[in-house]
């Protein structure tokens, strides 16, 4: 098939990570595969497909290529790829990688948004949910996965300080308030100030933390240590190295960060975000709380003084991880495509 997948970015991120392997595993399957761009898109992966550009500014209908599937994400290439496939360019196909509507700016047209795609893909059972009961499209799921690259390295050094670690992403711009960083910070002040022993590591992408000033004040902070990893390889290090690590976002459709440091071995407390229900379980591979309950240090000191639950833990959501691959969710995408475009004859 040839697929075109109009996006606003590829820097680094959940959303951007999964278009990324789906787009690449997809050219690796036979398909011919073209991302669209904006005219300054940026692009931090490594693409094995064909990269366009749009002519001038943002997307435009005119900008993109015929072909069988037209792949929309975010709510801002939902109308440009309604309007190409309405001129002949090809079935349009929403991959919805967030609810826009509840947590970022210009809901009113997110929202609406959801009324345009009859063929829509979600990516958790807590999404699916959402969207059908706000538009009456039940989405069908295709999961979330974990790249081959990541995987528990086993250099914990139970001779050394306990390292607790966690994502912390540019708060500038207004797409961050859905992770709690501001709560995320004041528990983990609240861990350094019962148990100063242990070592608190903060990860962001490199790109944001060189444009961030308050990622760039935290540096100076003598209760964190500020890792940037520039790839896959050096983000899973530290994964491996981590002890327990920590999610405070209260609203992901899917929620990479936590699965992928499961994979890597480290023991997860986290807070409901709605899609981590497709991989957590309280007590039996993390520890989640709700965000009114307040608990997120608590349960973090929980781990530190109950090595022995800090590792059963770490060890059943090592194994849950498994079952989540990219190679099964390109596979489930692309049975969904092939099923639309077979409803869909040209």
């Amino acid at each position: 098939m040839k697929l075109i997948f109009p996006v606003l970015t590829l820097t680094r991120g959940g959303a951007q990570r999964m278009l990324t392997e789906l787009a690449n595993r997809l050219t690796e399957m036979g398909h011919e595969v073209t991302i669209l761009l904006p005219s300054d898109g940026v692009v931090e992966y490594e693409m094995k497909c064909k990269l366009i550009y749009a002519q001038e500014g943002e997307l435009a209908a005119s900008d993109f290529p015929a072909g069988d599937v037209i792949i929309s994400n975010f709510y801002t290439t939902v109308e440009v790829s309604q309007r190409a496939s309405e001129e002949g360019k090809g079935i349009h196909v929403r991959l919805a990688l967030c609810y826009e509507p509840t947590f970022l700016p210009d809901n009113s047209r997110s929202f609406s948004s959801y009324n345009i795609a009859p063929n829509l893909l979600v990516l958790s059972h807590w999404q699916q949910g959402i969207v059908q009961m706000n538009h009456g499209i039940k989405g069908r799921i295709v999961p979330i996965g974990v790249g081959p690259v990541f995987k528990n390295t086993k250099i914990r050094d139970r001779n050394k300080r306990l390292v607790i670690s966690a994502i912390m992403r540019k708060p500038e711009g207004g797409f961050s308030a859905h992770r709690e960083q501001d709560y995320l910070l004041q528990q983990l002040n609240k861990v350094k100030a019962h148990h100063p022993e242990v070592e608190i590591y903060l990860i962001s992408p490199p790109g944001e933390q060189a444009e961030s000033a308050t990622l760039q004040a935290l540096v100076n902070d003598e209760r964190y240590q500020v890792r940037t990893p520039a790839n896959d390889t050096e983000l899973c290090f530290h994964y491996s190295e981590s002890d327990i690590f920590v999610s405070s976002s209260t609203y992901d459709t899917g929620s990479l960060p936590g699965i992928e440091a499961m994979r890597c071995g480290a023991a997860l407390v986290t807070v409901y975000a709605g899609g981590n229900k497709e991989y957590c379980t309280h007590g039996h591979n993390c520890l989640m709380s709700y965000r009114f309950e307040n608990r997120l240090a608590d349960d973090i000191i929980t781990l530190i003084r109950d090595p022995s639950l800090r590792r059963r833990l770490a060890r059943k959501g090592e194994e849950v991880s498994q079952d989540f691959t990219w190679e099964k969710s390109t596979r489930i995408f692309q049975n969904m495509l092939f099923e639309i475009v077979s409803r869909n004859p040209s």
